[in-house]
């Protein structure tokens, strides 16, 4: 992605990005052909652009499940960088958006656990309660790693969501 680009994603100046497009408009299909990259998306996530986020995940829906050189989604970035509103909005519009694997194969909600983020943790399996089936690289569930990370309210979250559910299979 070029410096005009990535400050279009920074600034969520949706006029510039398309004055971008205008002059090469094959560029989102350039950028989503590179295994991992960094993505309008990736930068928009991460800086708290939603409108801009949204917009790119409207015209290229695959951005949302590519991982930057680092290994992290649009998702994973948008909660590192505690954008809260994006992380809402990303998996308004997609929430499969929820069970993409990073590094690790760690997924958006297995972050929200090891961080005890009880409230975030509720939105995201009640858009995606497959998600909670979702293991690690080291096989660990959502619930491993609030117990292992000594995170109360998100264990308080799981065993309820599990109670309620009766999928007592990610107890193993």
């Amino acid at each position: 992605m070029d410096e005009e680009m990535k400050g279009a994603a920074q600034d969520g100046n949706i006029d510039a990005f398309y004055r971008k497009f205008e002059d090469n408009p094959s560029i989102l299909k350039q950028i989503e052909a590179l295994e991992f990259v960094e993505t309008p998306l990736h930068t928009a996530a991460s800086c708290g652009n939603t409108d801009f986020a949204i917009e790119m995940l409207s015209l290229r829906p695959s951005f949302g499940r590519k991982l930057d050189p680092r290994g992290y989604s649009p998702l994973d970035l948008a909660l590192r960088n505690e954008q809260r509103d994006t992380v809402k909005q990303l998996i308004l519009f997609d929430p499969k958006l929820i069970q993409v694997r990073s590094r690790g194969r760690k997924t958006p909600l297995h972050y929200v656990a090891e961080n005890d983020d009880a409230d975030l943790l509720s939105e995201f399996l009640v858009a995606c309660p497959s998600a909670i089936n979702s293991r690690t690289i080291r096989r660990e569930t959502a619930l491993h790693l609030a117990v292992s990370n000594k995170c109360f309210e998100a264990f308080q979250v799981l065993i309820g969501w599990i109670c309620r559910t009766g999928n007592t299979r990610i107890l193993d």
